[in-house]
């Protein structure tokens, strides 16, 4: 039975996906080269083709079971499933979580609260990664990170009713909600201005927030054994 999967869409730098690569790659061809042994030793010239396809069959088999195992690292889409399920337990966080209320994991854009991941060019994520999770395991990605990341949101959208996020966020929350340009840029005018306290604050509760694009970004790490990035415990 196929195994139901969910997609991401991830921003990673330019040297992160070409490492994830390189090692989709080798693994390749390490499965592809103990294959090709297997055949040599157990095809015998002159098999029968009935008994010729068993064999092929069997070896493919064990392949397989092989690549569940870990003893491949199977496809792009093996190494970094199995690097996720590695951070969520690492960080605590691979447990049954409660579903988010209706509507919030479906809602377009970044995080509520969240910069943007890093600015494009000058060492930020330059690439996209596209990679398909099993959909419980996905959906185990989606829910940690909406919960983890709950508590240091509301206080955000606190922060926000208080100060306001600033002209560019006011400009492009009205750019997609369709408010017109004039009224935004009054409405953040006339907010007052936040001060450094504030602004720290703020800084500490952005680094409370876990995205899936953390969480996935630190599994891609996780496949190269470079630095792991800090990301927030669970509550």
């Amino acid at each position: 039975m196929a195994i139901v999967r969910m997609k991401f869409h991830v921003a990673v730098t330019e040297e992160a996906l070409n490492r994830l690569n390189s090692h989709a790659k080798d693994e390749r061809d390490r499965e592809d080269a103990w294959i090709a042994e297997r055949r040599r030793e157990r095809l015998e010239p002159g098999m029968p083709r009935r008994a010729a396809a068993a064999v092929r069959r069997d070896i493919r088999v064990e392949a397989a079971r092989m690549r569940r195992t870990g003893e491949f690292g199977g496809t792009r889409d093996d190494i970094v499933t199995r690097a996720v399920r590695e951070e969520l337990q690492t960080r605590g966080l691979d447990r049954e979580w409660p579903e988010p209320p209706e509507g919030e994991l479906e809602a377009p854009g970044r995080r509520w609260g969240t910069p943007p991941s890093q600015p494009m060019g000058g060492g930020g994520y330059t690439h996209r990664l596209s990679v398909n999770l099993p959909h419980s395991l996905g959906d185990t990605v989606r829910r940690a990170a909406y919960w983890t990341s709950k508590d240091a949101v509301e206080a955000l959208q606190d922060w926000a009713d208080r100060w306001g996020d600033g002209i560019d966020v006011a400009l492009s929350e009205a750019e997609r909600d369709g408010i017109p340009t004039e009224l935004a840029l009054l409405t953040a005018a006339g907010r007052p201005s936040a001060p450094q306290s504030a602004l720290e604050i703020r800084d500490r509760l952005r680094q409370q927030i876990l995205t899936t694009g953390d969480l996935i970004r630190a599994a891609v790490s996780r496949t190269s054994r470079e630095e792991k990035p800090t990301l927030p415990s669970a509550p």
